[in-house]
């Protein structure tokens, strides 16, 4: 199983989302920062507004006292702390004398009054700080001086206020409502990459897909309606398959052209040999045997490879073992042995049927020459794997062996004369079909033959 890091869908989708994500979370501050400057400028116009008002309706009374010709028009301004205020203060004159705050103050204020920084302002001019309200709250007010035409130094500083919770309650249900917002889009965005990535990496698994039936020998070549992307290297990888194909061939014709020029001066020293006696022509007469041996050999692997490796390749086991059982019954009728098989369904082998033959004929052949009476083949498939048994009643073989005759080299008493494979040959042309060959002992007493093979997938 490959590591999530080394896998494409994940550094895909790690590297989408981890955008997706950042993008998602700067509009989202982005935004709320507009929406706060948005709603502070919106309470600043809403003061200056009041401010203004204020200062249109303020009247200085004979006694040059301040007051407003008509309320405000807010009726905040008459519930008691109801969050928005007005006060007017008297300037001190220039001496420091005659100032006084809270004057004159809007009905909200109750018996409080607004305590404000003691700046200094021009006429006309304003100023924004932030204070404390009657009840502790924080206040954001502006105050401007104001110099009545009627009296123009009695300076009056116009001051309006409101509690700050005005803005930020708007701003955390805006924040709430924004971050539901931006967590459905990127739910959204989120999903809509999985699918892009699965949807953009279909095509890969597709050409995996195709390099398995490719392996497993159901197709000869990948196919050529790849995305545009994806093609040239489908491509590629066709032309490695042909040039593969043709350098196999190749080699296999090479190797067959090498076998029957080597086999006819063969020929001819064994015929010559064997008008001779005496004991140079045993000797040359044994070599010459061994040589052929090795010929046939190694033209049966290069034969098995080539096979193995073809595409469409497949037969049914049935047959060829029924076959092979009629065979063996008429070669060892004198020996009374008695031969069965036994199938599960319709069993499929991956291959030529005549390799089959030759693998399964050494080894019946085996049992049937060292059976006391009875030989029983089966044959079972389980998860694409071909699984069969020769068992036999006979002496068996020793478990420490057993070893020795699945190694090249080693003849023992097993090897059938005339089959041409021994053990040893058997367990290596199972190896180039992706099998494998082991001795177990056999619940019939003797020895059992298993032979693994690939199964053919059926349709």
């Amino acid at each position: 199983m490959s590591r999530p890091g080394a896998s494409l869908r994940f550094r895909l989708l790690a590297g989408t989302l981890a955008w997706m994500l950042a993008t998602v979370a700067l509009a989202g501050w982005w935004l709320q920062g507009m929406f706060e400057e948005h709603l502070a400028n919106q309470f600043r116009a809403e003061l200056t507004i009041h401010l203004n008002q204020l200062a249109a309706n303020l009247e200085l009374t004979s006694d040059d006292r301040p007051t407003l010709a008509r309320p405000l028009s807010d009726p905040r301004l008459e519930r008691p702390y109801a969050g928005l205020y007005w006060q007017v203060d008297r300037m001190p004159d220039a001496d420091g004398a005659g100032g006084k705050r809270g004057e004159l103050r809007s009905r909200s204020l109750w018996d409080a009054e607004l305590s404000v920084p003691g700046d200094q302002l021009a006429d006309g001019e304003r100023h924004e700080h932030r204070v404390s309200g009657p009840q502790g709250e924080r206040l954001r007010m502006i105050e401007q001086v104001l110099q009545p035409a009627e009296s123009p130094d009695k300076a009056l500083r116009l001051i309006v206020a409101a509690d700050e919770a005005l803005l930020a309650e708007p701003v955390e249900r805006f924040r709430g409502l924004l971050l539901a917002a931006l967590a459905l889009l990127a739910g959204g965005l989120a999903i809509a990459a999985v699918i892009q990535v699965q949807a953009g990496l279909r095509p890969l698994k597709r050409l995996q897909n195709e390099l398995t039936r490719l392996r497993e020998g159901e197709q000869a070549s990948l196919g050529s309606d790849h995305p545009s992307e994806v093609q040239p290297l489908v491509d590629e990888l066709n032309s490695l398959l042909r040039r593969n194909a043709e350098f196999v061939e190749r080699a296999r014709s090479q190797a067959g052209n090498l076998a029957h020029a080597v086999k006819t001066p063969l020929a001819v020293m064994a015929n010559a040999a064997a008008s001779e006696t005496g004991e140079l022509a045993e000797l040359v007469r044994a070599q010459i045997d061994t040589a052929r041996a090795q010929i046939d050999h190694h033209l049966a692997r290069a034969r098995v490879a080539a096979a193995a490796q073809g595409q469409g390749l497949r037969c049914s086991v049935e047959p060829v073992i029924e076959g092979l059982l009629r065979v063996m019954q008429r070669i060892h009728v004198d020996r009374n042995v008695d031969f069965s098989f036994t199938a599960g369904g319709n069993p499929q082998f991956r291959g030529e049927a005549q390799d089959l033959q030759e693998m399964l004929g050494n080894l019946i052949d085996n049992a049937g020459k060292w059976a006391a009476s009875r030989v029983a083949v089966t044959c079972t498939g389980d998860g694409g794997k071909l699984c069969i048994d020769v068992d036999d009643d006979g002496p068996g073989i020793a478990a420490a062996d057993r070893g020795l005759l699945l190694q090249r080299g080693q003849r023992g008493d097993e090897r059938v004369p005339g089959s041409g494979l021994g053990l040893a040959i058997v367990d290596e042309l199972a190896g180039l079909y992706g099998g494998r060959l082991e001795l177990l002992d056999s619940p019939l007493g003797g020895l059992r033959a298993r032979l693994w093979l690939i199964a053919e997938r059926q349709a």
